[in-house]
């Protein structure tokens, strides 16, 4: 095609802008080869219409395109890092559970965690499809996006049940109907203490029928090198372990030998790998209708685990960046997601309609030979001394002289999960210049999550393999007939032996909700009044079933017990148990309701801007896949619940956006309280509440917070921009319990929560700074730039009762309930407060970019979240020092 000088000098503008772009309020400044050095307006959708991020009365963090070009942000854990009161808890990419001012109690491990996680109190959309997903965030690789909206608290009226606490939206670039674009872009970098990393991505744009019909691709490879190592490690069954304490009296058995890992050492193991594909197509039909179709494909591939383990089982401590792991650790996540928008007028109102399919496939495997160390492993693993035991007329008696032994501690687990979202959504609204003007909607979301998840810790070969329970059909006939078909969701078959528990779980709901949101101007311009409410209900199930190998062992200490083999029912007493048959327990149950908005926004000037807002938001409950077994001193006074309810969220905020000194500076901000009712916390306590992960509604609790954003442009060509939150979180209602005699159990601390103590991943401060000049170079534009993140001390979790299996220092074993707990043994972790600095500099002329960048220089071990959900404290940290450079490439012409 001709060359165009305009488009050659607007992409010379763009790209001089980018040396001026601003990060966090949303605004983007004027290049200086425009009419000045000022802010300028961005535009968001968070209330569901375009309008100006300084109009919008609700507290937003917007990545525009170029800030994050600039930052060199692309997936998930990039981003949150810029991004004060955003924290995640999780285990590596596509692997966090995400909060927003700090709203976080316990967080359970990925193993399983889409039959037993609670669903997350913060939304994340792709455009208009909703994607979370229990413990495992949608990790969207940033290519080619528009921006990235942050939306803080409750977003229940527009969003609905996963906007409890918050949205983050990925809004990707439409196809542009007037102008072929290209742009490619590709980097390379290393990593201190680990291998390097490439990346290339490219995007084409072209107008088929121009004005008409337009089509735009991305596509992208990014291959990051690992920094975490597994060294060599060998794993000794120690007189601390809890099952040589409970079954063996404290002394290791003889013939009980270590096992090493020689097999899976390796340098760097977490290398991470994402690919994809977007596809949009967009057709213009006349000026008022149009429609777009987008098609995404994206696999991630993460090797190894991205944590460091800060000492092995009995407390030897390991070197940074290291772990000691006995089998092959993955995790494969791909997502395609195909979406569809009509948008077009019907007489004066606006009308959309939105669907979106989205289905997400994860193939994990993860060593948990650790779990070898705990309460219940020497049952599947160990020969009692006495084995084999006989019984004669009803007595069981053991084998003189025998010992016992164990056999190897090695273990693993697989998780294998489908989930899918089919979501419709249609929305009317009146023209935005009206006094009063209505936005009313319709919603249908149907969500489902199949999850098989297998434990392989059975190492005792004195096992029948287990398998799905059958259906009986006469149920106390001697013999026991059963039915020749099993309980099953994903997978019918017998498992192989070593498996020794497994989840074959489906869950999920229907949601069906209406909603509506009215602004009446009192005074036009200047005062506004804002009322919005959504109703919903939602039709939560659970089914399949859990099995485990309890019962399943040859020549075991029962009287007169032959297990079945393969193991798929047993027989107690002449009554069949169908295991844990979760379609037998009709696991269904509707939530339904009502959550609101109200809001006055004041137009002090045209730059100034105050709010009042409050607002609801909520998430629905869920099931438990069976009532565990509680010891200690809640035996027999407190029972997990079968079914959890939703808890909910209210929020009251006091906020201000405001412009000073020409349009050179920005500062917005807000003051809020959030009270988080029948708050839904996870437990986990092999010692105190059985070995299954339960959820129920426990404590409430109080957030008070503030914010604060700035962005100063004092000279021409000088950015200072920067964010900052302070929160403080307390328990205000807790569980309290009454025992069998009616006298109340005063249990310290109390596992539901005591008075005033904080909420997980909340740290009290957390703020970043960044400082970006950019200059003429002969005929060129370059800049420098220099920024901080800080994050205060926060706790990992809100759980004060488990404890390690061993206490700091590996001289003695925790202690277990009814024991006085030792708080040296907390799993509770205090995350420690850290620093990171990142700069870059670059230098760009008409259409290409040359970057070179710098993330975390001063080579920070940020610890972002520790956990003890593999038996040994895990410490997810943030990459070490990575110095990369990145050139771009863009082409634009009409």
């Amino acid at each position: 095609m001709k060359s165009n000088p305009k488009i050659s000098a607007a992409v010379a503008a763009i790209l001089s802008a980018q040396a001026t772009a601003v990060v966090w309020a949303g605004a983007e400044t004027t290049p200086a080869t425009g009419a000045g050095n000022e802010l300028q307006e961005v535009i968001v959708t968070a209330e569901r219409r375009a309008e100006s991020v300084q109009d919008v009365p609700i507290t937003i963090q917007a990545l525009t395109s170029e800030t994050l070009s600039q930052l060199n942000v692309k997936t998930f854990d990039d981003v949150v890092k810029y991004l004060p009161n955003v924290t995640a808890g999780g285990y590596g990419p596509g692997q966090s559970n995400v909060f927003i001012r700090g709203l976080a109690t316990s967080i359970g491990g990925t193993q399983g965690v889409g039959a037993t996680g609670s669903f997350p109190n913060v939304a994340t959309y792709l455009d208009d499809q909703s994607g979370q997903v229990p413990g495992r965030n949608l990790d969207i690789y940033a290519a080619d996006l528009e921006r990235i909206e942050i939306l803080e608290g409750p977003q229940g009226t527009l969003f609905g049940a996963g906007a409890q606490a918050g949205v983050v939206r990925y809004i990707t670039n439409k196809p542009k109907l007037d102008r072929v674009e290209a742009n490619v872009s590709a980097s390379y970098a290393t990593t201190a203490h680990g291998d390097p990393s490439t990346s290339i991505e490219g995007v084409l744009n072209v107008p088929v029928i121009p004005d008409k019909f337009g089509v735009r691709v991305v596509a992208y490879n990014d291959s990051r090198g690992g920094y975490i190592n597994n060294i060599p490690g060998t794993f000794t069954r120690a007189a601390t372990d809890q099952v040589v304490v409970i079954y063996f009296g404290g002394v290791v058995p003889p013939n009980s030998g270590p096992i090493n890992n020689n097999f899976q050492i390796g340098r760097a193991i977490n290398s991470l790998t994402y690919k994809g594909v977007r596809s949009e197509l967009l057709y213009q039909f006349n000026d008022d209708w149009n429609f777009l179709v987008s098609q995404a494909y994206q696999n991630l591939d993460a090797e190894g685990v991205f944590w460091q383990e800060a000492y092995d089982g009995v407390h030897n401590v390991l070197p940074q960046l290291s772990v000691q792991l006995y089998s092959p650790s993955y995790n494969k996540d791909k997502f395609t997601d195909t979406a569809w928008t009509l948008n077009g007028k019907l007489g004066v109102l606006q009308a959309v309609y939105t669907g979106a399919y989205l289905d997400r496939s994860i193939t994990q495997q993860q060593d948990y030979t650790n779990y070898a160390r705990g309460t219940y492993a020497g049952y599947y693993q160990c020969n009692y001394p006495g084995y084999p035991f006989t019984t004669v007329a009803g007595t069981i008696t053991p084998t003189a002289g025998s010992p016992g032994f164990c056999y190897s501690p090695s273990a693993f687990w697989t998780d294998h999960q489908q989930d899918t979202h089919q979501s419709h959504e249609i929305r009317l609204s009146t023209p935005t210049d009206w006094r009063i003007r209505a936005l009313v909607g319709g919603f249908y979301e149907k969500y489902l999550i199949y999850e098989g998840t297998d434990w392989f810790y059975g190492t005792s070969p004195n096992f029948y393999p287990i398998g799905p329970p059958q259906v009986y059909a006469v149920p106390g006939t001697n013999p026991v007939q059963i039915a020749p078909y099993p309980v099953t969701v994903q997978n019918p078959n017998v498992r192989p032996l070593g498996d020794a528990f497994f989840d074959d779980i489906k869950r999920g709901y229907t949601q069906w909700a209406g909603f509506a949101s009215v602004d009446f101007d009192i005074i036009p311009k200047t005062l506004t009044l804002t009322g919005g409410t959504r109703y919903y209900s939602m039709d939560t199930i659970e089914q399949g079933t859990n099995v485990g190998s309890f019962g399943c062992e040859i020549n075991g200490p029962y009287d007169g017990y032959v297990p079945p083999n393969p193991c798929v029912s047993t027989v107690a007493n002449g009554v069949l148990s169908n295991q844990n048959n979760l379609d037998a327990k009709h696991l269904e149950h509707t939530w339904s309701g009502a959550k609101s908005r109200a809001n006055l926004t004041w137009h002090i000037t045209p730059e100034i801007l105050s709010y009042v807002t409050w607002s609801q938001g909520f998430r629905p409950g869920g099931f438990n896949r069976a009532q565990a077994h509680v010891s200690g001193p809640l035996a027999g006074v407190f029972t997990p619940p079968l079914f959890y309810s939703p808890d909910n969220l209210t929020n009251y905020e006091l906020g201000w956006k405001t412009e000073w000194l020409d349009r050179h500076l920005q500062v917005n901000g807000a003051v809020y309280r959030e009270d988080w009712k029948d708050t839904q916390i996870e437990i986990f306590d092999p010692g105190f509440t059985g070995n299954l992960t339960f959820t129920t509604n426990g404590p409430d609790y109080r957030v008070k917070g503030l914010e604060l954003q700035f962005i100063a442009l004092p000279v021409q060509g000088l950015q200072i921009a920067g964010a900052a939150a302070w929160n403080s979180s307390e328990v205000t209602r807790t569980v309290n319990f009454i025992g069998t005699n009616g006298q109340p159990i005063n249990i310290t601390p109390n596992p539901f929560g005591d008075l005033g103590s904080p909420l997980a991943q909340s740290p009290p401060f957390s703020g970043n700074v960044r400082v970006r000049y950019s200059f003429p170079l002969a005929d060129y534009q370059g800049f420098v730039q220099l920024g901080a993140v800080h994050q205060a001390h926060s706790y990992a979790s809100t759980d004060r009762v488990t404890q390690e299996l061993v206490a700091p220092g590996g001289a003695q074993q925790c202690p277990r309930p009814p024991a006085p707990l030792n708080p040296a043994c907390t799993t509770a972790y205090d995350d420690p407060a850290f620093t990171i600095y990142d700069a870059a500099a670059g230098v760009g002329k008409s259409n290409w970019e040359a970057q070179l960048f710098i993330q975390n220089f001063n080579d920070e071990r940020a610890v972002t979240w520790a956990n003890y959900r593999e038996f040994v404290k895990s410490e997810t940290v943030a990459p070490p020092r990575t110095v990369g450079l990145r050139m771009t490439y863009r082409f634009s012409e009409k």
